[in-house]
């Protein structure tokens, strides 16, 4: 009995699951430095908000591509 066949539908799985780690990963992250931002300096906060959300498209992005191109 050969495990090949198995991992081959393994390896497409475990790249979403990875990129989906990874993104939530990141965001969690960006969001609680962001709120770590705000809370030190209140007067940035229009801006820390923006980069957050474009970080946070970024990441999002990375995983979209990922899966999109698994499947």
């Amino acid at each position: 009995m050969s495990f090949m066949p198995m991992l081959a539908e393994i390896t497409g799985n475990v790249h979403i699951a990875m990129a989906a780690l990874g993104a939530g990963l990141g965001i969690g992250l960006l969001g609680a430095k962001a709120a770590e931002a705000t809370g030190r300096n209140p007067g940035a906060s229009t801006a820390i908000l923006v980069n957050a959300i474009i970080f946070a498209a970024l990441a999002e992005g990375i995983f979209l591509i990922a899966f999109f191109v698994a499947k």
